[in-house]
């Protein structure tokens, strides 16, 4: 394939089949292995875009066990500048009930045991780089996103965690004291990734649930209950991407926060074979 992918869309809980109709796939290699599943490509909202369940198909892959670096760089390869992604996430803040959609700005790392950066120090003779990452979505992209769903909230903090377990009740109140206003398991290392290569992202949320410890009497959160709230709230997911990417501006260009050179560096690795 010769010409740029420019957009993509990340789907989570729930959104694995909402693109079927996008035949096209492509098994791609890249130097961290196989990705999530083979790229989708297709038309959304008269865009060409790239496609691809950050879990798998079947909700495989918990959290921890995402391909990331291979995900980011097989959309980085396919020249995608812009991501919008969607999210289940919990809530901390009962402001934001279910089955509220949420377009974030901040994010608030909890996690423990993932590679956050392709500047890891592995590649002899390459320079550090240290992303800024103080604003971590796209201000255009998110633009696009709050225009595309208008009675989204906008503005929050969402905390990533490890995962594939929920809170504790004495976690999520420490996460709340922090500043977090929803939870989430899978945003983290992947914007952060995204940003490293130039690409922009902004997710729109789902609040699937009150993660434990907000209130007394809330609901024990429990897999059945997100994918069960995902599902109802899909339909408006679904339109908010297609809105979303039929937003951006045709020329976007990405939002470069490190050198140019530094994604062709990452992108110039060479590739991890299949057996």
């Amino acid at each position: 394939m010769t010409d740029a992918i420019p957009l993509a869309v990340i789907g989570g809980t729930g959104l694995e089949q909402a693109f079927d109709a996008l035949e096209e796939r492509l098994e791609i290699d890249t130097p961290y292995g196989p990705t999530s599943e083979p790229v989708a490509v297709g038309e959304i909202a008269g865009r060409r875009v790239a496609f691809l369940p950050r879990h798998g198909r079947g909700h495989a892959l918990p959290p921890g066990s995402i391909p990331a670096r291979a995900n980011a760089w097989a959309l980085a390869s396919l020249g995608v500048r812009g991501i919008v992604s969607s999210a289940a996430v919990g809530s901390l803040d009962p402001d934001l009930p279910p089955p509220a959609l949420v377009i974030p700005d901040q994010l608030l790392d909890r996690t423990r045991h993932r590679t956050d950066s392709f500047f890891d120090g592995t590649v002899p003779g390459e320079p550090v780089r240290h992303l800024p990452l103080a604003d971590p979505f796209c201000p255009v992209l998110r633009l696009a996103a709050a225009e595309a769903a208008p009675t989204a909230y906008r503005g929050a903090t969402v905390a990533v965690i490890e995962g594939p377990r929920f809170s504790t009740r004495a976690e999520s109140r420490s996460l709340r004291r922090d500043g977090a206003h929803l939870v989430n398991m899978t945003l983290l290392p992947e914007v952060a990734l995204a940003a490293e290569l130039g690409i922009g992202t902004v997710t729109v949320c789902v609040v699937t649930d009150m993660d434990a410890g907000v209130a007394e009497g809330d609901e024990t959160v429990s897999a059945e209950v997100v994918y069960a709230r995902f599902a109802g709230a899909l339909p408006e997911v679904v339109a908010s991407i297609e809105r979303t990417i039929a937003a951006v501006p045709h020329d976007y260009a990405g939002r470069v926060l490190l050198d140019e050179r530094a994604r062709g560096d990452v992108l110039a690795r060479p590739l991890l074979g299949r057996d």
